[in-house]
């Protein structure tokens, strides 16, 4: 999201685009960088008349590096943008250092441009960028395809069975269950793992974060009410079966290492047997050049979330966000928790079953991958509608 945004800025300011610089996060330690990602010769070819895009800075900016930046306040980095500039933000603030110095270098920039007063062309530049310029690069796909093909064919056929009227294949679910222990420890949510768990959350939240987690603030309780909490393992599994899903039905789980291990999803495994992931359908020589790379990683299980034939994801988030976007654009089935909802009704014990599944039934109803049209301020790349989609008229003759 931050990359079509950056797209979208070069635009505003007429100025080149270097490939942009990933962070690297505290918490994956990922280091790998837009090249090892996105496939950057695609990405070039289909920007090549919106926007001028180099790889590398030219010879005269060669100074122009993290250790520079990080050394001295510096003229030519912008570091002052606000959460959803305007475009008449960079205009005013962004192009003098520009013409002065002949490069700006922008940092931080996540979340730094505004979704609303954009004029449609920015607009459409974004979703151009976000559904047709980045595509992972070629063992990403190559990879995702083979886990997709022994999804849908588990006795690992290379071949589709053709039988009247359809192809004889399989169907799989994607689950994103987002419970890793970076998500649970910021959420401040109380997971039932007694004394030693709370203690061991509370301390990784000191460390990652110093203590700015505004959501300690709440009792569990109210964490609850308030939708706050991501969803366990075993409870998207009963939400899954109070929505009529059968035990037979294979899931693929797009997710890093679950909090809690194999202890975790076991209550998820005895609900759906067919639980796969990465590890379960290829070699660790097929999964050699993704492993312990955390971005690479979520591509393979973005790529296979979005050949799912359904996506469901325990709690909101970026990949959620933008998975809930991308398939909403290509009119794909999306299952979005209603987390306040199930918050309240997890805690409730006494709940029969029938009561349980007559709740998230009609709590879930609009919630299957509808078309939203975006409102004022929510994200285009979550809601691309009416931003990213063309609208035929039909013309009355009469």
């Amino acid at each position: 999201m931050g990359i079509c945004d950056a797209v979208a800025v070069a635009k505003i300011l007429n100025a080149t685009l270097v490939i942009p610089y990933l962070e690297v996060n505290p918490v994956w330690k990922d280091t790998s960088s837009f090249e090892d990602i996105f496939d950057v010769d695609h990405f070039m070819n289909v920007l090549k008349n919106d926007i001028s895009i180099v790889r590398e800075l030219p010879d005269e900016y060669t100074w122009s590096t993290r250790e520079y930046y990080a050394s001295a306040i510096r003229s030519t980095r912008v570091k002052n943008a606000p959460l959803h500039a305007s475009a008449n933000w960079y205009l005013e603030n962004v192009s003098p250092v520009l013409e002065s110095y002949g490069i700006a270098a922008i940092s931080p920039f996540s979340h730094r441009l505004a979704f609303n007063n954009m004029s449609i062309d920015i607009q459409r530049l974004r979703c151009k960028v976000n559904f047709q310029a980045l595509t992972f690069v070629p063992h990403v796909r190559n990879l995702g395809d083979t886990l997709v093909n022994r999804l849908r064919y588990p006795n690992h056929l290379q071949q589709v069975v053709e039988t009247k009227g359809k192809k004889g294949i399989g169907k799989f679910v994607a689950l994103h269950l987002r419970f890793d222990k970076d998500m649970a420890a910021h959420s401040a949510c109380d997971f039932g793992g007694g004394k030693a768990e709370k203690v061991a959350l509370a301390r990784y939240r000191k460390a990652i974060w110093q203590g700015r987690v505004l959501n300690s603030r709440f009792t569990d309780e109210e964490l609850r009410n308030q939708g706050r909490c991501p969803l366990t393992p075993e409870e998207i599994g009963l939400l899954l079966v109070a929505l009529g899903f059968v035990n037979n039905t294979r899931l693929y789980l797009a997710s890093h290492k679950v909090y809690g291990g194999e202890g975790r999803i076991s209550a998820l495994r005895k609900l759906f047997p067919q639980i796969e992931d990465k590890k379960s359908l290829a070699t660790s020589a097929e999964r050699a050049q993704i492993t312990g790379k955390a971005s690479l990683s979520a591509a393979v299980d973005y790529y296979v979330s979005m050949h799912s034939d359904i996506f469901v994801s325990a709690s909101p988030g970026n990949m959620h966000n933008a998975m809930v976007g991308h398939r909403a654009y290509l009119n794909l089935k999306t299952i979005r928790p209603n987390m306040v909802l199930l918050g309240q009704i997890f805690m409730n014990k006494s709940m029969s079953w029938v009561d349980f599944q007559e709740a998230v039934v009609e709590g879930q109803k609009n919630r299957f991958g509808e078309i939203k049209v975006r409102k004022e301020k929510q994200s285009i790349y979550t809601y691309p509608v009416p931003d990213c989609v063309c609208i035929n008229k039909v013309e009355n003759d009469e």
